[in-house]
């Protein structure tokens, strides 16, 4: 069974550009609203915030690491919850609070020494844009904004905090032939 064939038959087909696009990434990076969660904020009298994180995201944010695709968070809000997530996870570089998504992504083209056509990039709305247009693949959640959708050269088949970030970890994987050897864990 080809590669292309594999994914195919775990999320549907995929056109070539994605496929010869996912195979020159080096370095994933990921917004956190609406694509490791839901997009929903849960507040507790208290002012507690609360979000739900998909294990399957987090399978696939470690295998991609342990095989040697980068990964780093560009995020709006500030939230211990996500720093403490994203250390959980191995992610090393974790930019929260920002508006202007462009700054930390040019710091970590240099900290990587990346490409922008090496990067990926998965987001679900216009913050999201700026970066998007910049680097090699731009993805979009299924849920996403449907304005951002016509900007992503992939839109996954699953929403946003229910697996769609291991749709794209899973193509990165396939179409670079680290995918049956690639180790994760489920945290």
């Amino acid at each position: 069974m080809s590669e292309t064939q594999v994914h195919q038959g775990l999320y549907g087909p995929v056109s070539d550009d994605i496929w010869q696009r996912a195979k020159k990434i080096k370095l994933l990076i990921c917004d956190v609203d609406g694509v490791f969660s839901d997009g929903r904020i849960y507040l507790s009298n208290a002012g507690e915030e609360l979000k739900a994180f998909h294990t399957r995201d987090g399978y696939g944010v470690r295998s991609i690491l342990t095989s040697g695709i980068q990964v780093a968070v560009i995020t709006g809000r500030k939230s211990a919850i996500v720093e403490n997530r994203m250390t959980a996870l191995g992610v090393s570089h974790i930019y929260q609070g920002v508006d202007d998504k462009l700054t930390p992504f040019k710091d970590l083209l240099s900290i990587y020494n990346v490409k922008p056509d090496e990067v990926a990039y998965i987001g679900d709305d216009m913050v999201d844009l700026p970066v998007m247009k910049e680097v090699g693949l731009a993805v979009c959640v299924a849920d996403g904004h449907p304005f951002v959708k016509r900007h992503c050269q992939m839109i996954t088949s699953i929403n946003g905090g229910n697996g769609a970030l291991r749709e794209l970890t899973d193509l990165l994987l396939v179409s670079q032939d680290k995918f049956e050897s690639a180790h994760g864990m489920s945290i």
